[in-house]
């Protein structure tokens, strides 16, 4: 298998557009995984979807689900900042959504992205057109969906979650929780176990040229989309061609020491019928370039290694956490590119 080689340009949006032709692409996952993605996918194709775990239960996002009843709003919010262009509208929009209240009272660290995204759906009571507001506010280059419309709860089975019963095999319960378990994850689900899906994310799936699923914390904002069955029909029946990202390291605590071959592996016993097209990894990130490329076949993809770590080493996870590298938007994006024009059906956008 010959590694990707470093492209020097992709082509820009405004260029697609000018020809009238782009490709149409869904990305599903959540958190700072899904954020690199749509910042990569933004710089190359003008229509773009994001389909976002709603299973968050932690800091700003959790109280106001609990308070309110609400979707957790906080991977929404980094969807839509993601999506904001790199002009001054943009970026100061993406700035003022991030931005997190400092106190000691009721609202310290709210961000405010949260309680502008809670207070639309307050007022609309339609989480698609709130989100959409807020998107046509921002300029963002794309639309953000929740994969469902009710609150998810995110459980998982953890061999050795108590450390002083190293083989025991507990539940639980939580996504905040489930990302830093000190065990090993073994399987995941969702409370209610067939939550129903947002029509407007099944409809974006069955409709689109490609969907992009991850990077991304793996067992609690990758593989909970393939949890929601309309999600997983449209996902198996679609005709998009499906491309995995992959992360450019295992996350402490919910993948600890997982291989490349490891992530495809789980990823396939959550949704056995699933067929894939490409994998997608940083070259720097496999070591075993044959046993990726065995457990990608077995997913019927074949495997695109790309440089597309940013330089300059570790820096905020791309799932929980600190201290993991992050990819590089523009790297990430002549990967996508390349990868939708060598592996792509004819379209209109070649």
């Amino acid at each position: 298998m010959k590694p990707y080689r470093r492209r020097t340009s992709t082509l820009s949006v405004r260029t697609l557009r000018r020809r009238g032709a782009q490709p149409k692409v869904v990305a599903l996952g959540g958190g700072m995984g899904l954020s690199a993605s749509l910042a990569a996918l933004r710089r190359i194709t003008g229509d773009l979807t994001a389909v976002v775990t709603v299973a968050d239960d932690g800091g700003s996002s959790g109280r106001l689900r609990e308070e309110l009843g609400v979707l957790p709003p906080g991977d929404l919010r980094k969807a839509l900042a993601a999506l904001c262009g790199d002009d001054d509208w943009g970026q100061t929009w993406a700035r003022v959504i991030q931005h997190r209240f400092q106190s000691k009272g009721d609202l310290h660290e709210h961000a405010v992205g949260n309680l502008l995204i809670v207070a639309l759906w307050e007022q609309l009571g339609d989480h698609v057109l709130a989100l959409d507001l807020v998107g046509k506010l921002l300029g963002a280059h794309g639309r953000v969906l929740p994969m469902s419309a009710v609150p998810l709860e995110l459980q998982a089975m953890v061999k050795g979650h108590d450390p002083a019963r190293p083989d025991d095999v507990d539940t639980v319960r939580g996504q905040a929780t489930v990302a830093l378990t000190p065990g090993e994850v073994q399987s995941v689900h969702l409370v209610p176990h067939d939550p129903p899906a947002v029509p407007e994310a099944v409809a974006a799936v069955r409709d689109a040229d490609w969907v992009v699923l991850g990077p991304g914390s793996w067992f609690s904002s990758v593989i909970p989309h393939l949890l929601v069955p309309e999600l997983l029909d449209a996902l198996t029946e679609t005709k998009a061609r499906k491309v995995l990202s992959l992360n450019l390291a295992p996350q402490p605590g919910e993948t600890e020491g997982f291989s490349p071959q490891r992530h495809l592996e789980v990823l396939g016993r959550h949704a056995p019928k699933l067929a894939l097209d490409v994998v997608l990894a940083d070259e720097a990130a496999v070591p075993d370039r044959e046993s990726l490329a065995d457990a990608a076949k077995r997913l019927g993809a074949a495997v695109e290694l790309a440089p597309v770590a940013r330089a300059g080493g570790p820096s905020h996870a791309e799932g929980h956490g600190g201290g993991q590298p992050r990819h590089d938007p523009e790297l990430l994006a002549a990967a996508y590119d390349r990868i939708f024009r060598m592996h792509g059906r004819i379209g209109p956008w070649r």
